[in-house]
């Protein structure tokens, strides 16, 4: 589908946002579909140069770190005029179920969890809308709701379900 004097993704920059608001429907729906394919493909070529970098630097990485006695962390390795930071996140997970055995074991013991854990309790949505309304309103003041960023969809030739 062409559109006679149709708005490009090179002509957004200078544009008004206003203006871009005020185009219609379908010419803004193709500039979303343009716009995602080359976010596509751009982070289609950046994982794959991502790779490559990995792969042409990743075992020198793991050596310096191995070198400096530590599994995760950041080193630096020099290939000619490139400095490269090689950084591997330490990512820690606890299990749950030990830990609040653990917790119930430090309050038995006369001390306070909070010194040692911290402690954090949420509800579950679904569970919250579950309860009878009395319960909810016993809540409702720990309860904040915060909204996310809005996202639209604009579906050309689709219609809506």
């Amino acid at each position: 589908m062409t559109i006679p004097n149709r708005i490009t993704l090179d002509d957004l920059p200078t544009l008004p946002v206003g203006e871009i608001a005020a185009l219609a429907g379908d010419q803004l729906a193709l500039l979303k579909q343009d716009a995602d394919e080359r976010l596509r493909s751009a982070k289609t070529c950046c994982d794959w140069i991502d790779g490559a970098i990995a792969l042409k630097y990743g075992d020198q990485a793991q050596d310096a770190r191995r070198a400096e006695g530590k599994d995760t962390g950041t080193v630096r390795l020099q290939d000619g005029p490139v400095t490269v930071v090689a950084e591997l996140a330490k990512r820690v997970e606890w299990d749950q179920t030990m830990l609040a055995g653990l917790v119930e074991r430090i309050r038995a013991d006369g001390a306070d969890p909070a010194e040692y854990v911290d402690i954090t309790l949420s509800v579950p949505e679904r569970k919250y809308t579950a309860w009878p309304k009395d319960i909810r309103e016993e809540f409702e003041p720990a309860r904040t709701v915060r909204t996310g960023k809005p996202k639209f969809r604009l579906l050309l030739g689709e219609e809506a379900r």
